[in-house]
């Protein structure tokens, strides 16, 4: 086979192997109820941005500012994917180059920090992120970490606790925000923390970004100096991240441009934060697509959607709670549900295999004061973002509870996970997903 050929030949004939794999995973998820909260299936439109010819051009810098030449047209899909977000979330800064929300996070820490200073955010066995001060990530390797938990009673962040928390720690800078926090994140309350003890305060929104976005869940930029996100899960678009401030303001580091003397504002830092100080050539490609996903939640289809992944989110908690299962916080305000499993004689290890047997795709997770380690934990956690994509609605929310249920009161039962797996296949092939990607 020559070069020349390599180059205009399709992926089943360069690369079967990885043709195969790509095809059974467009099956999988087809024939998958998927349940992970922070999973999500982008319009065809985002992946043809996605893979296409994007990805093969450099484009370290910014729009207008790049190290490269023959950036125009890169250029006009950043400005186009900056100039969305900010409409989107009504604000007036945004970066879209960070690779990952943890990247994102990494971003904001490096600007507002030095390594030493002490950041305080949510504990992980609590619904916090590894980058809200996990010791084996690095932010908990590089700053000075303390943990705020919530109410073994609510399942919500405890702001007495917090407050005193942070009146002896003095942090820098508050994280808001989780990866397993069923509630509205409470802005407005933390800022009232961040005040009494002059911290900065930034929101992790990789949640619920695109319940943000359509006016569903409350909005951090009135109350938060710096904000990030993926550009996934809620939100709909290709695995990203995302930065963005209310309104940007002056440094008030005192960090001065080289040249002209002024005080440089702190959206000058984010940006060099990102690039050159923790990324190289942003991927073009996945720039293009957010743009995409930022202009498909831009349409009113888009809040009619949010709120539809909220009300199914519900209905299964409701019909979750009514099989006598403990739920974190006692329910939802978003697409998440945290389920404790401790009551119940099966780990979140157990219960993730035996519905995944079944064609139930979710995640062990821990519940706040677990007893079992991350690799087992006592609950699992369940989302709605992916499945309403499909077109599924509450009737259905109410029909995978009860499958739920069968398998985790039956896990060990291999005869009840074949027949769920059935209904599950039948299920999903009332929603189709993907057929015309099918070989």
């Amino acid at each position: 086979m020559t070069e020349a050929s390599i180059r205009v030949l399709s992926l089943p004939d360069v690369d079967p192997d990885v043709y195969t794999s790509i095809q059974n995973e467009t099956l999988r998820q087809g024939n998958t109820l998927e349940l992970i909260a922070s999973e999500n299936f982008v319009s065809k439109a985002v992946l043809e941005a996605a893979g296409g010819v994007m990805t093969n051009k450099y484009a370290e810098g910014y729009p207008g500012r790049r190290y490269y030449g023959g950036c125009d047209w890169v250029d006009v899909a950043e400005d186009l994917a900056r100039d969305r977000a900010k409409e989107l979330f009504g604000c007036d800064y945004a970066n879209v180059q960070p690779h990952s929300g943890s990247q994102a996070n990494m971003a904001v820490y490096f600007t507002f920090l030095q390594p030493g200073d002490t950041l305080m955010g949510l504990d992980l066995a609590h619904g916090g992120h590894l980058t809200h001060g996990s010791p084996v990530n690095f932010s908990g390797k590089l700053f000075n970490i303390v943990s705020y938990q919530v109410d073994k009673k609510s399942g919500r962040v405890d702001f007495d606790e917090v407050l005193r928390l942070a009146k002896e720690s003095n942090p820098k800078l508050i994280v808001c925000g989780g990866s397993a926090y069923p509630r509205f994140i409470e802005f407005e309350q933390f800022r009232e923390v961040a005040d009494e003890v002059g911290a900065y305060l930034m929101s992790d929104i990789a949640h619920p970004a695109g319940l943000v976005a359509a006016g569903i869940h409350p909005s951090p930029m009135e109350f938060c100096d710096v904000v990030t996100s993926t550009t996934h899960k809620t939100l709909r678009g290709p695995r990203g991240g995302l930065i963005l401030m209310g309104k940007d303001w002056e440094n008030p580091w005192g960090v001065v441009a080289p040249k002209s003397g002024r005080t440089k504002m702190v959206s000058e830092l984010l940006d060099s934060t990102v690039m050159p100080g923790i990324q190289g050539g942003p991927l073009m490609h996945v720039i293009a697509a957010k743009a995409v996903a930022f202009g498909e939640a831009l349409q009113p289809e888009f809040k009619e959607y949010c709120q539809k992944v909220v009300d199914n989110a519900q209905a299964m908690a409701d019909a979750l709670l009514e099989l006598n299962y403990d739920l974190v916080s006692g329910g939802t305000d978003t697409h998440v549900i945290l389920v404790d499993l401790t009551k119940r004689e099966i780990s979140g290890k157990a219960a993730e295999n035996a519905l995944e047997k079944a064609g139930i795709t979710v995640n062990k997770n821990m519940v706040p004061f677990d007893q079992k380690s991350p690799f087992v934990t006592s609950g699992i956690r369940v989302g709605t973002p992916a499945v309403t994509t499909r077109g599924m609605g509450i009737d259905e929310m109410k029909g995978i509870a009860n499958m739920i249920d069968r398998v985790i009161s039956s896990h060990e039962n291999d005869e009840l996970i074949t027949q769920v797996k059935g209904e599950v296949s039948e299920l999903c092939s009332r929603f189709p997903l993907y057929t015309d990607l099918l070989g």
